[in-house]
């Protein structure tokens, strides 16, 4: 690198698109308005079926909705949002067959559908919920260098690349000093 310039005018990667950070949040936002929304519906009209149906649907997508909307931030491989969009996919299908089981086919008749339907809903949230916690765990990893830190130093043109510790590279940093004396230091030991 030669001028600071350099340094602060990279493209941004995809990992810290704004675009991707405005539509998680909305995505997060959306699903806890929909939570809000349902418990206020029955809240108001809980002894109503529809109602009861209306609250069922819109909390049903807006968990899986929050879900995804948290991996849409994160920066996570295309795996990682492929498996919550497909657990986000099965939970919106435990959702529609609610619509359509709910409250005919729920309970207390000849063939009630209330188990199916929790448990596709039910697996389509864990699948996605697995796939947050990938995101987040993977994401914690690539933050930490595991101990070492790289350097790269280009002197009279030559490109030089140093692997030292945390702790080389924290006394160096916090003691003002360059990478030049990091690597004198390294080279003599």
């Amino acid at each position: 690198m030669t001028s600071l310039d350099e340094a602060y005018n990279r493209k941004r990667s995809s990992a810290r698109d704004p675009r991707r950070t405005v539509v998680g949040l909305a995505l997060v936002g959306a699903g806890v308005l929909a939570l809000l929304v349902a418990m206020g519906v029955v809240w108001f009209n809980g002894d109503g079926t529809d109602a009861k149906r209306f609250a069922g649907t819109i909390a049903g997508l807006g968990i899986p909705g929050l879900l995804l909307g948290v991996v849409v931030v994160l920066p996570s491989s295309s795996r990682t949002r492929l498996g919550v969009v497909l657990g986000t996919i099965t939970a919106s299908l435990g959702v529609f067959l609610f619509r359509y089981a709910y409250p005919d086919r729920w309970t207390r008749t000849a063939e009630p559908l209330a188990f199916e339907t929790a448990m596709l809903y039910g697996v389509g949230c864990a699948i996605a919920l697995w796939f947050v916690f990938r995101a987040i765990a993977t994401f914690r990893l690539r933050n930490n260098p595991q101990g070492t830190v790289k350097l790269e130093v280009v002197r009279q043109g030559e490109t030089k690349t140093v692997q030292v510790t945390d702790e080389q590279y924290n006394s160096l940093v916090n003691d003002g000093g360059t990478a030049d004396q990091l690597i004198e230091e390294i080279e003599d030991r």
